[in-house]
C-alpha cells in the first residue's frame, strides 16, 4: 500500500485528502483549524484517518502540505522586530514607497505603516552602480554599529536591501557575513537572496515580508516535522508555494516568502487540474472558506501568475497563482456602520468561535447565518460531521441587525447575500480585466466550504456559462497540494534594448538560469522529464510598467530578436487592443520556470443513473426574499445523467450546493454538478 496526502489549513476547517495510489480511492476529511496551536488539526486528522482505516501512516509516500501561518504573521503583525540595514540616505525606502495610496477612488485612505519602523532603518555607507560595479564597499565598523543600535532598538533580526544589489550582490553578502561572524544566531535575511529583482522598493518589501515571517514559518515546521515523526510519517514533508508547485522543508525555511500565499495556489492548482481531467478549457476559480472569497483564471486549464499579488497590505514581488482575495467568506461578519449601511467584513468569525450556527459560542452574524436563516444550508451535519447547524442560533444573531434596520430577518439575510456577492462582483471584473478576457465562454468551478453555497449569486452577476461544483468541493485546495507539481521561478534583471546587437547577451543568463533549475530539481530527487518555460518582463521604451510575454526557448537560445520582439507587440495586442511596431522594444527581466510533474490520480467516472432521484425532504426556503418550497437531495444520490430544475438544495459532507429557481442542475459523466441558468 502506498499513500498520497495533501492538507490545506485554513481559517475555519483543516482538509485533507488521502490517495490510495494502489486504488485510485480518494479518502477526504475535514477538521476544525487550530489558530490556537497551529499543527494540532494535523495530529487530529491522521489519527482520525488511522482509526478508520483509511490510512496506514507508515505506508505515506507524498505528504504536502499549505499553510497560513506566513501570511496570518503579517494580517496580525505579530512577527518579530526587524531592523532594515539599507544603503546611507535611502533610510526613506519603506515610508516612501510608490507614492500611491492604496484606494484610488478614496482621498482619505492612507498607506500601511510599514513593518519596520523608521528607527530602525540603518543607512551603511556603500554604494553599488547600475552597471553593477562596486564604487564603495562596506566597512566593518559601519556595519558593528548599525548592528549595536538595531540591538539598541530590540531588533531580532536584520534585513539587508542595497541598492542596485540586483545587478551585484556583494555588498550584501558582505554585510551578511559580518553579521554571522559577530552573532551566528542571528536572523539576516538579504534581498538578493530572497528575490533579485529591479526596483528598489519591492525587492526591499519583499526581503522585508520574508524575514518578517522567517522564525514563525520555521518554527511552525519544525512542530510539523516532529509531528508527522510522531504519527509515523517517514516521508520527508513538502510546501505548497505561492507559484501552485511544491519545495521541500529547507527550501520553505530558508524561502519562507515563497509560500504566503501556498494555500490559495493550491485550490487554484485542484481545481485546475479537475478541469482540465473533465475537458473544460477556460473556467474561473471560486473558492469561498470562512475567511475570504479567492477568484482566479484558468485558461486552458493553465493558472495565470503574476506578481504584485496583496499578502495583508502589502505587495509581494515574487511569482505567485494571480488570485483576487475579498473579506466575504462563509465566516464574515456583518455590521451596521455610524451612518446605518448595513456591511460585510472583512472580520471573520473563523473557526473559533465560527458562526452563530455552528454552536460554539459564536454570537456575531455572518453569512453562514445568513443562509441558515434562509433555509439554505443545515440539512444534514457539515464539516464531515464537526457542524449541526443551529437556525435559531443564527436567526438571533441576525435579529439586533433587522431590529436597528427595522425590516426582517429574512431581508437582513437576503441583503447579506446581496452584498457578499457585489463585493465579489467588484474583485473578479477587476482581475478579469488583468487578462483581457470575455467570461461569457467560461465555467466558475466552485469549491471550497462555501464555495457552492453562494456560486449560483455570484454567476448571475459575472454571466458566465455554468457552474461546475466538483465532487468533493470542500477539500479542492487539499487535493491541490496532492496533485501539485514541482515547481521553482528563476529570473535575471538584464535591462536592454533588443536590437540585433544585443539580443545574444540573452543567451548567457538563459543558460545560467536553466543550468540552477536542473540543480534544483536534483536536488528535490526529481530524475524525471522536466518541463522548462521562458518569459520576459518587457515594454515599449518609455512605458513605465511592463507585460510578462511568453518567449520561445529556442528563440532565446539563437538569439532570434524578430520572433522575440513579435511575441511582445502579440501580448500587447492581446492585453490592450493596440501595437505599435515602429517603436523600440526593451527587456527587463528574464524569467525561467522550471517544473518536474508529478503523477496524477485519475479521476473515476461514476455509473450512470438507473432511476431518477428520489430527494430526502422538502423544505420552506427563501430566495431572494421570496419563501417557496425546495427539495433537499443527498449529494450520493445524484449520478451521470440526473437532471433537476432549480430550486434545489443538494447536501453532502463537506459542503451544501445551493441552486435558485432560475437555474437547472445537470451530472456529468464524472459526477460534477452542472448549474446553468435558465435550464
Amino acid at each position: 500500500m502506498a499513500y498520497r496526502i495533501g492538507v490545506d489549513v485554513g481559517g475555519s476547517f483543516t482538509d485533507f485528502a488521502v490517495l490510495d495510489d494502489e486504488t485510485g480511492d480518494l479518502a477526504t476529511l475535514k477538521v476544525f483549524s487550530r489558530p490556537d496551536a497551529p499543527g494540532e488539526e494535523i495530529v487530529t486528522a491522521l489519527t482520525r484517518l488511522q482509526e478508520s482505516g483509511q490510512v496506514e501512516t507508515g505506508a505515506v509516500r507524498r505528504f504536502t502540505h499549505g499553510t497560513t501561518v506566513g501570511i496570518n504573521t503579517v494580517i496580525q503583525r505579530n512577527g518579530p522586530k526587524l531592523a532594515l540595514f539599507t544603503t546611507a540616505n535611502f533610510e526613506d525606502v519603506l515610508e516612501l514607497a510608490r507614492l500611491k495610496i492604496p484606494e484610488i477612488h478614496n482621498l482619505y485612505s492612507k498607506r500601511p505603516v510599514p513593518l519596520i519602523p523608521r528607527e530602525c532603518v540603518m543607512g551603511i555607507d556603500e554604494r553599488v552602480l547600475s552597471d553593477g560595479s562596486v564604487q564603495k564597499a562596506p566597512e566593518r565598523k559601519d556595519i558593528e554599529r548599525a548592528l549595536q543600535l538595531a540591538r539598541k532598538n530590540g531588533a531580532e533580526g536584520i534585513v539587508v536591501a542595497f541598492l542596485n544589489a540586483y545587478r551585484n550582490s556583494e555588498n550584501e553578502k558582505t554585510v551578511a557575513a559580518v553579521l554571522k561572524e559577530i552573532d551566528p544566531g542571528l536572523m539576516v535575511t538579504t534581498s538578493s537572496g530572497t528575490w533579485p529583482v529591479i526596483r528598489e522598493y519591492e525587492r526591499t518589501l519583499t526581503a522585508v515580508i520574508s524575514g518578517y515571517v522567517r522564525s514563525r514559518v520555521s518554527h511552525y515546521l519544525d512542530r510539523l516535522e516532529q509531528s508527522l515523526k510522531a504519527q509515523g510519517v517517514t516521508v520527508p514533508a513538502l510546501i505548497t508555494k505561492s507559484n501552485g508547485g511544491v519545495m521541500g522543508l529547507d527550501q520553505a525555511r530558508a524561502e519562507s516568502v515563497q509560500m504566503l500565499l501556498s494555500g490559495t495556489a493550491s485550490g487554484v492548482i485542484g481545481a485546475g487540474y479537475i478541469a482540465q481531467a473533465c475537458e473544460y478549457a477556460d473556467v474561473l476559480t471560486l473558492d469561498i472558506g470562512g475567511t475570504s472569497a479567492d477568484v482566479a483564471v484558468l485558461q486552458d486549464g493553465q493558472a495565470q501568475h503574476g506578481t504584485g499579488e496583496l499578502v495583508g497590505e502589502f505587495p509581494i514581488h515574487i511569482p505567485s497563482v494571480a488570485v483576487s482575495s475579498v473579506g466575504q467568506g462563509g465566516g464574515s461578519v456583518a455590521w451596521i456602520d455610524p451612518l446605518g449601511v448595513l456591511k460585510v467584513g472583512p472580520e471573520s468569525a473563523g473557526s473559533t468561535p465560527g458562526p452563530a450556527c455552528y454552536g460554539r459560542g459564536g454570537t456575531k452574524p455572518t453569512i453562514t447565518d445568513a443562509m441558515a436563516v434562509q433555509n439554505l444550508i443545515g440539512h444534514g451535519d457539515l464539516g464531515y460531521g464537526a457542524v449541526s447547524v443551529d437556525h435559531k442560533a443564527a436567526r438571533a444573531a441576525i435579529e439586533p441587525l433587522a431590529a436597528q434596520l427595522q425590516v426582517s430577518v429574512e431581508e437582513v439575510a437576503a441583503s447579506i447575500v446581496e452584498i457578499a456577492t457585489s463585493a465579489m462582483y467588484a474583485e473578479t471584473q477587476g482581475l478579469v480585466s488583468r487578462f483581457g478576457i470575455d467570461l461569457r465562454g467560461y465555467h466558475l468551478i466552485a469549491f471550497g466550504g462555501a464555495g457552492p453555497m453562494l456560486a449560483c449569486y455570484l454567476a448571475r452577476e459575472l454571466d458566465v456559462a455554468g457552474v461546475l461544483v466538483p465532487p468533493t468541493p470542500g477539500v479542492v485546495s487539499a487535493l491541490g497540494g496532492l496533485v501539485a507539481d514541482l515547481r521553482n521561478d528563476f529570473i535575471k534583471t538584464l535591462f536592454l534594448e533588443l536590437t540585433s546587437q544585443n539580443v545574444s547577451t540573452l543567451v548567457a543568463p538563459l543558460d545560467e538560469m536553466m543550468a540552477e533549475g536542473l540543480r534544483w530539481l536534483a536536488d528535490q530527487g526529481f530524475d524525471g522529464t522536466p518541463q522548462i518555460t521562458v518569459s520576459a518582463d518587457m515594454r515599449y521604451r518609455g512605458q513605465s510598467y511592463e507585460i510578462e510575454t511568453p518567449l520561445d526557448r529556442q528563440a532565446v537560445e539563437n538569439g532570434e530578436m524578430a520572433a522575440i520582439v513579435q511575441a511582445f507587440h502579440r501580448e500587447h495586442e492581446r492585453l490592450f487592443g493596440h501595437s505599435d511596431s515602429s517603436m523600440p522594444v526593451q527587456l527587463i527581466n528574464l524569467r525561467l520556470v522550471i517544473c518536474g510533474p508529478t503523477p496524477k490520480p485519475r479521476l473515476p467516472k461514476p455509473s450512470m443513473a438507473a432511476s431518477a432521484p428520489e430527494p430526502e425532504e422538502a423544505v420552506q426556503a427563501y430566495f431572494d426574499g421570496t419563501s417557496v418550497d425546495v427539495p433537499v437531495y443527498r449529494r450520493s444520490s445524484l449520478a451521470p445523467g440526473h437532471k433537476l430544475a432549480g430550486p434545489v438544495i443538494v447536501a453532502q459532507d463537506d459542503t451544501t450546493t445551493v441552486v435558485p429557481p432560475d437555474f437547472g442542475l445537470q451530472v456529468d459523466s464524472f459526477g460534477n454538478l452542472l448549474l446553468t441558468r435558465g435550464s
